[in-house]
């Protein structure tokens, strides 16, 4: 699939969340103190990589599609980001099973429809204007400079 530019980053953060659901998946049948572990880690970076991901989608993309008319989308787009948040938060034993299955189906979703719905009905400022989102969004809060010599 083409990806519009505008929408790259986006659809590059899927490598994270299939990562991550991989990694659940792998968890039921680990020793339970790995499990906990492991499952700690994945939710921490849910919690610091997907969770702005989302946010970046439900600040941006989503309204956007919304005004042209994609209200089923992005309905469905929101309650399965509410079922993702609501999965990471969990600690019963078979959690994380069902966050890897909820977020591998999520980001198929996103990829073969919702991204591809984009690119036909928002017009090429508006992809911008999410584009340029997007990049203000990967840039650090805080940018890092060089230490100052003594002066």
């Amino acid at each position: 699939m083409h990806r519009d530019p505008n929408l790259v980053r986006l659809s590059r953060d899927h490598h994270t969340g299939l990562v991550l659901a991989k990694r659940a998946r792998e968890l039921p049948g680990a020793d339970p103190l790995i499990r906990e572990q492991h499952w700690t880690e994945i939710q921490s970076r849910f919690a610091d990589e997907l969770e702005p991901h989302f946010q970046l989608e439900e600040q941006g993309l989503l309204p956007a599609l919304s005004a042209a008319g994609e209200e089923a989308l992005v309905e469905r787009t929101l309650a399965e980001h509410a079922q993702l948040r609501a999965l990471i938060g969990r600690e019963d034993r078979d959690a994380p099973a069902r966050f890897s299955e909820a977020l591998t189906a999520h980001i198929r979703f996103e990829e073969a429809t919702l991204f591809e719905t984009a690119q036909q009905v928002l017009d090429a400022q508006t992809l911008a204007e999410l584009g340029a989102l997007h990049e203000q969004a990967a840039r650090p809060a805080c940018p890092i400079s060089s230490p100052r010599p003594p002066g």
